[in-house]
């Protein structure tokens, strides 16, 4: 649930500050898209491939995003706004939101109205086209670029917390937040392995290291492709 994202202290905040207003086994060896894997984090950290990332002739352009998938008049940016707000916005014409309230659990923040919000691509495109989706085909981008289908793929963040991270990955950024950097590994591994994606050697150091001092749960991931 997207909501699990919100820490229990986190949580116990927002229930003081705004109670009167809230509603609200190992893989098979050839594993198909769409199959479920559930495994020990470190041993999906085992599994992805280890190679040099190449950015040649990205563009972000070429990951078609924040589409209106299911033509309900609402796209992917506003559907992840409206399924984690911990405080419900109002929804009014064209699918607009005001008021509400949402938890960045990359700076342990709570943001009031959507304004102060991005929708975050956890693991970024132009490190998704580095590890491989430089060869996929543009509805294969399109299809990252808008993941609903799992919770961990696009996440609502601070503005200020996703323009620092930018398109780095967990060798160079790592959420300010210090008690969110087991489940943000954690996350991004998973992300790699729904997507086939690899990851280079410093990215591995550096995901070695963090999830070292993380618990080794079992995680469950759907296969996209």
């Amino acid at each position: 649930m997207r909501l699990a994202r919100t820490t229990a202290a986190a949580a116990a905040v927002l229930a003081a500050l705004l109670a009167p207003t809230t509603a609200h086994a190992a893989p098979a060896p050839a594993a198909a898209p769409r199959d479920a894997v559930t495994l020990p984090v470190q041993d999906i950290l085992a599994q992805l491939p280890v190679r040099s990332e190449d950015r040649t002739g990205y563009e972000r352009r070429k990951f078609k995003h924040w589409v209106d998938a299911d033509k309900d008049g609402c796209d992917t940016r506003t559907e992840v706004l409206k399924a984690e707000a911990v405080v419900v916005p109002e929804q009014g014409a064209s699918c607009g939101l005001s008021g509400g309230a949402w938890f960045s659990p990359y700076d342990d923040r709570f943001i009031q109205g959507p304004r102060g919000l991005d929708i975050d691509h956890l693991v970024p495109l132009a490190e998704a086209w580095d590890s491989g989706a430089s060869d996929w085909s543009a509805k294969e981008r399109e299809a990252y670029a808008n993941d609903l289908g799992d919770d961990r793929a696009l996440i609502a963040v601070s503005a200020a917390s996703n323009r620092s991270k930018a398109d780095q990955d967990p060798s160079t950024w790592l959420p300010p937040a210090v008690g969110y950097r087991c489940q943000y590994v954690t996350d991004w591994v998973a992300d790699k392995m729904r997507w086939g994606l690899s990851i280079d050697a410093g990215e591995q150091a550096a995901l070695t290291k963090v999830l070292g001092n993380c618990p080794d749960v079992p995680v469950t991931v759907t296969l996209a492709r």
